[in-house]
């Protein structure tokens, strides 16, 4: 039999039942007869029903007089006291209560001397306020090591039982190790630890083992299987969550560095609503998102957003509270004094809050690789940022001239024109490939097309043209011919040009903006005059293919050309996979295309006078001619752009939390807990009404953050009660409490309350350290028994 089996057994047979405080022959309320009700009468006198107008959880009811003339207690009077003459009465048409058979004699006798004696009216154990009490008195000295044996001792003596011996060093250390850190000792630790017989190798025990890395991971899976974590969604999907692990080392880290058992529950249940939540603090509100998650089709979200805040609120009352909330969802508590209402109002503070997801920032050495990438991208920013700045100034009559040139051009209103080459030729660099000139002008190509580098020129004559010539225009056409009508040769239509050039005897001459009708993402027309003949700039069409499509190329400078003039343009090629274009036309460009020159933003900017632009119109005018006019500059700002690509994004993790809403919902009691079936009772976020009230930082309102600071507050008696009796349960096999999940008035009393509420006041005292706590136990002798 293991030491937790034996020590239950004794718990139970010296500890209960206990009575809370006060003589042990004196009946209470609270502990003897107010169980008694919840087992046998609050199913038809409690908050849900109350047959013949009578509640037994409340004294005035208690008291009051019936229509029948009698009152269900008359304090002191067992002959007028309706409730013992019932629950004593042979008529099987009166005897109380009707079904579950008669109370016992044991049960009858504690009735009548609660009566008897004045049936004094108390509230339910787990709701008075927390006391940590004076130490018992114990005949003993020698026996105990802390407080805990003072408590335990004394009943024992009281009951004529002594103590256990301390148990063998070998079975100690193991009781250790498996409690503490959850594996077993090593032989040579074991036989380290038997031979050493100083006075202090236990405590040292203690303490090195509370401060393993391994005790998170022990104790922290205590407490995630209480916060339901889980690696998947649930439901019939069930897909994985491969980030869920972040929330499971915040926890073990949380213990391992003993954070206190208050700040713990704060920073799940309201992390992000704290001044200026770090990355851990958000993380640690994953703890709500532990709910099953439902991704199936035509799932409706609505209701499995409700049944998550259901799991949310019942998980906190069920961990933190200790209370069997869930009963309060579809109806006032049969039992506990918990109206449907207030469920609701805890309801309100969870329903207020959105889930959402974090890029929780991942530490360590991608993070310092990151950081280092970072301060060098700043720097080259920084310098370019600098350089841009002396540009400003140096180039302001650059910038001039050209606001000048292009006010005239604009107010020409010279429409574009466009005109064919003369006398046109028209080769290639690649052997093979044929050229079909059409009358129109328009080039059919054929033969070969091998994948990389080819060019085509087109050779020609400037006709009559009176304008000087401002761009030139390119179209790119469908025919039946080609593959799936073009206007390219590749399988699906599409092509590739990287570079076009245009070309006055052996003056290459620079284009100053390029438009298209269509640009593939990431093949932008602007490629196409970039000065770049790499694989990766060039002007493509896809997915608008089996169209036509042409661009304008804007000359930086008009061209002035007489008749007959010779001029060359360049296709250039560089594409793999048959990209060539298939069917096309070169024209050349008089007049002016104005949106090419200028967008229609900067355009309205040149309309005003320059008195008339204030600071931010002149700005974005200066920053438009640097960035894409003046060459030197232009230079400048690809570089910093270039820079700010190369930025890296911090390491991080994208992990499930929650996140207050900016304007709360409006929450209301559901009738029987179904989504669709809102009550006209509306609720705003609060307590419930059988513990102190919740005090909100701003007056009129509450959130999550003053729920959380209201679990923990010195006048909310639950929590610490709750969670030294996990301690105790996961130390001893079976807490003092015995429903662990159960403080209400169905659930058990504990086996020695003044142990408990000692217990419960202690780990406030110490802070709220569960490792504190937890070494108090381990260290006590009641701990150490055989």
């Amino acid at each position: 039999m293991s030491f937790r089996t034996t020590f239950s057994i004794v718990v139970i047979a010296v500890f209960g039942p206990a009575n809370w405080g006060g003589a042990a022959d004196k009946i209470r309320f609270a502990t003897e007869v107010q169980p008694l009700f919840a087992q046998r009468c609050l199913e038809c006198h409690g908050p849900d029903k109350q047959k013949g107008g009578l509640r037994l959880d409340r004294l005035d009811s208690l008291l009051k007089e019936q229509k029948s003339g009698a009152s269900a207690v008359v304090p002191g009077d067992l002959d007028k006291s309706e409730i013992i003459r019932r629950i004593t009465s042979e008529d099987p048409d009166e005897v109380m209560p009707p079904k579950g058979g008669a109370l016992s004699a044991d049960e009858i006798g504690k009735l009548k001397d609660w009566v008897a004696s004045g049936a004094a009216f108390e509230r339910h154990w787990a709701y008075l306020p927390l006391v940590g009490g004076a130490l018992p008195v114990v005949k003993d000295k020698q026996w105990g090591r802390n407080p805990i044996d003072r408590f335990v001792l004394a009943r024992l003596e009281k009951e004529d039982i002594k103590p256990s011996p301390r148990a063998a060093p070998h079975i100690l250390i193991k009781r250790l190790y498996y409690d503490l850190i959850g594996l077993p000792p090593s032989p040579a630790e074991v036989d380290a630890f038997v031979s050493d017989e100083s006075s202090g190798a236990y405590a040292a025990l203690v303490k090195r083992l509370l401060a393993s890395e391994h005790f998170g991971e022990r104790w922290g899976r205590h407490w995630l299987d209480k916060a339901r974590y889980a690696d998947s969604d649930g439901y019939e999907k069930d897909n994985p969550r491969p980030n869920a692990w972040h929330y499971r080392s915040w926890v073990l880290k949380a213990v391992n560095a003993d954070m206190p058992m208050d700040q713990f529950a704060i920073e799940q249940i309201a992390g992000d609503l704290l001044p200026e939540a770090s990355p851990r603090q958000r993380l640690a509100t994953a703890f709500h998102r532990q709910t099953l998650t439902n991704t199936e089709g035509g799932a409706d979200q609505e209701e499995f957003r409700n049944a998550a805040l259901f799991d949310r609120t019942e998980t906190i009352g069920t961990i933190w509270l200790g209370l069997t909330l869930s009963c309060a969802r579809c109806h006032t508590h049969k039992y506990d004094a918990i109206p449907q209402s207030d469920y609701y109002r805890l309801f309100a503070f969870f329903n207020n809050a959105d889930e959402t997801n974090y890029d929780l920032p991942i530490l360590g050495p991608p993070f310092e690789k990151y950081k280092e990438q970072k301060v060098a991208i700043e720097a080259e920013l920084k310098l370019a940022g600098e350089a841009i700045e002396e540009a400003k100034a140096k180039h302001v009559d650059a910038f001039e001239t050209w606001q000048a040139r292009l006010r005239e051009r604009f107010a020409q209103e010279n429409a574009p024109a466009f005109h064919d080459l003369a006398e046109m030729e028209v080769t290639s660099d690649i052997e093979g490939v044929g050229f079909e000139v059409e009358e129109s002008g328009v080039v059919q190509v054929s033969g070969a097309n091998p994948d990389g580098m080819m060019t085509f020129e087109i050779m020609g004559k400037v006709g009559a043209i009176d304008e000087p010539v401002t761009g030139i225009r390119l179209d790119a056409l469908t025919d039946k011919r080609l593959p799936a009508n073009g206007p390219g040769r590749a399988p699906n239509g599409n092509f590739v040009l990287n570079e076009v050039e245009l070309v006055r005897g052996n003056t290459r001459l620079a284009f100053g903006g390029a438009k298209a009708t269509h640009s593939q993402a990431n093949f932008d027309v602007s490629k196409l005059i970039d000065g770049s003949r790499d694989k990766t700039s060039g002007w493509a069409v896809a997915p608008q293919l089996g169209k036509p499509h042409h661009a304008i190329l804007n000359l930086k400078e008009p061209l002035e050309v007489e008749d007959g003039t010779s001029l060359t343009v360049r296709l250039v090629r560089n594409y793999d996979g048959e990209h060539t274009v298939g069917r096309f036309r070169i024209r050349l460009m008089t007049g002016e295309d104005v949106e090419a020159v200028a967008p229609e933003p900067i355009r309205d900017l040149l309309a005003l006078r320059p008195e008339e632009r204030d600071d931010k119109q002149k700005e974005a005018l200066l920053d438009h001619f640097l960035r894409n006019v003046h060459e030197e500059t232009k230079a400048l700002f690809a570089k910093r752009d270039e820079a700010r690509k190369k930025m890296p994004k911090s390491p991080s993790a994208r992990v499930r939390v929650v996140a207050e809403r900016a304007s709360p919902r409006t929450t209301k009691v559901l009738d029987r807990g179904e989504f669709l079936k809102p009550t006209g009772v509306e609720v705003k976020p609060g307590g419930l009404a059988v513990l102190p009230p919740i005090e909100g930082r701003e007056e009129g309102k509450l959130d999550r953050l003053d729920f959380a600071n209201w679990l923990v507050s010195q006048d909310n008696p639950l929590p610490p009660r709750v969670l030294a009796n996990h301690l105790w349960d996961k130390l001893f096999g079976e807490g003092l409490v015995r429903t662990m999940n159960d403080f209400g008035v169905r659930g058990e009393r504990p086996v020695h309350p003044e142990l408990l509420d000692w217990l419960a006041a202690d780990y406030r005292r110490q802070g709220w350290s569960r490792k504190k706590m937890i070494e108090t136990i381990v260290t006590s002798a009641t701990y150490q028994q055989a």
